[in-house]
């Protein structure tokens, strides 16, 4: 009966369908990593706004770095592609003769791109108010978030990244970094105690904010997988609330409005971090289908996390993987690894005469590299459409 079920239904789709059904459902059932590891996939045709393939879709799996792809579309939903990451300069107190009697104060906003030509910006910017000595403290305002140095469900042996909201690269405490780049441009911090934390005091004056757009960190979030930069997004969201300190829980119910609107039922999975280092995160191939299947619907969102995936055989984390096959230039998607688990998720545009997406995860695996071919053989199977 069963076998009669699916022999109907297959005949209820087009051709192209039951071909790529037949392709994947032979790799997978020749495949002996699929007798042992957890395999799910999804094809949906855009073009026609249906689905094309699923297997195990709706299994729960750990997504990886595909979790990229729910805190890239939450946040340029939520957010707006015109948001900007921010870190502001004030200062509080007098300018008299040259001179600034009070404290300077750097607001951190969790920008993962604030670089020394920010810093040198800001530099310049207290030369331009006519200042040459400064009589107080820089002070390093850590407070629009919350102080846990890690994402839920870290490994506490992997190499993190500490998840405070002001940072120079891997440099962690700018204050003394401005102070020795104001020392450099000749103004002169007359106080003993130079550095410090604190929270910026109301009616502080504005001195000025370096910003980047999220397209940029976009790029090297999703081009490159760069983990501090997708949990950047993911608390960039969390700050939008207005409540301080922002939380990961904040963000967590954003990502569940977003969820919602592509069609899902967020109580059947779990959120845990914005870049899928996490051992809590639980997705499914349906998930990351219908996130992308949601975006391709909304050129807000599209239009921006289209040219931030990676391009197979040409750049980001694809760059050397699916040369020479149809895949090479057309496949756009964000890769997943994590220990035990391999995954990938994005969209083949114009596969003969429709546009697909697709999500594949496979959990289980002890070598990366046998589940990597699985998936890159699948995708490639999907590539070939007719």
């Amino acid at each position: 009966m069963k076998n009669l079920l699916l022999i109907i239904a297959l005949f209820g789709l087009p051709m192209a369908a039951q071909n790529i059904a037949h392709r994947l459902d032979s790799i997978i059932a020749a495949d002996p990593l699929t007798k042992t590891a957890q395999v799910g996939v999804m094809v949906w045709n855009l073009s026609a706004d249906s689905a094309l393939y699923a297997y195990q879709h709706r299994q729960l799996m750990r997504p990886a770095s595909t979790m990229k792809v729910l805190t890239a579309v939450a946040a340029l939903d939520i957010l707006g592609a015109d948001y900007r990451l921010s870190t502001s300069l004030y200062y509080k107190g007098t300018v008299e003769q040259r001179t600034l009697h009070g404290d300077l104060y750097i607001v951190g906003g969790m920008d993962p791109l604030f670089d020394t030509d920010d810093l040198d910006a800001f530099v310049t910017s207290v030369q331009r108010l006519g200042i040459d000595t400064l009589r107080g403290r820089i002070i390093a305002d850590l407070t629009v978030k919350d102080t846990l140095r890690y994402g839920s469900g870290w490994c506490w042996d992997d190499d993190n990244y500490d998840l405070t909201p002001l940072r120079m690269g891997r440099r962690l405490d700018v204050a003394p970094l401005m102070a020795a780049a104001l020392k450099r441009a000749g103004v002169v911090q007359s106080d003993v105690a130079t550095t410090g934390r604190g929270r910026l005091p109301a009616n502080a004056t504005f001195i000025g904010a370096r910003t980047h757009t999220i397209d940029q960190v976009l790029h090297e979030m999703l081009k490159e997988s760069n983990n501090l930069f997708a949990e950047s997004v993911f608390y960039q969201t969390a700050m939008s609330t207005g409540h301080r300190p922002a939380t990961a829980d904040d963000a967590r119910r954003h990502e569940r409005i977003v969820m919602q609107r592509a069609g899902l039922l967020p109580r059947l999975y779990r959120i845990a971090d914005g870049s899928g280092l996490s051992l809590y995160n639980y997705l499914s191939a349906e998930a990351l289908t219908m996130l992308l299947r949601y975006a391709w619907f909304d050129r807000r969102i599209f239009d921006h996390l289209f040219p931030a995936l990676p391009v197979a055989g040409r750049d980001g984390t694809l760059s050397k993987r699916f040369v020479g096959t149809v895949a090479e230039n057309r496949l756009c998607a964000k890769t997943g690894t994590l220990t035990g688990i391999v995954s990938l998720a994005g969209y083949v545009p114009a596969s003969k005469d429709h546009d697909l997406c697709f999500a594949i995860i496979v959990q289980g695996v002890m070598s990366t590299a046998e589940g990597r071919r699985l998936i890159d053989r699948l995708t490639v199977a999907i590539c070939e459409g007719e």
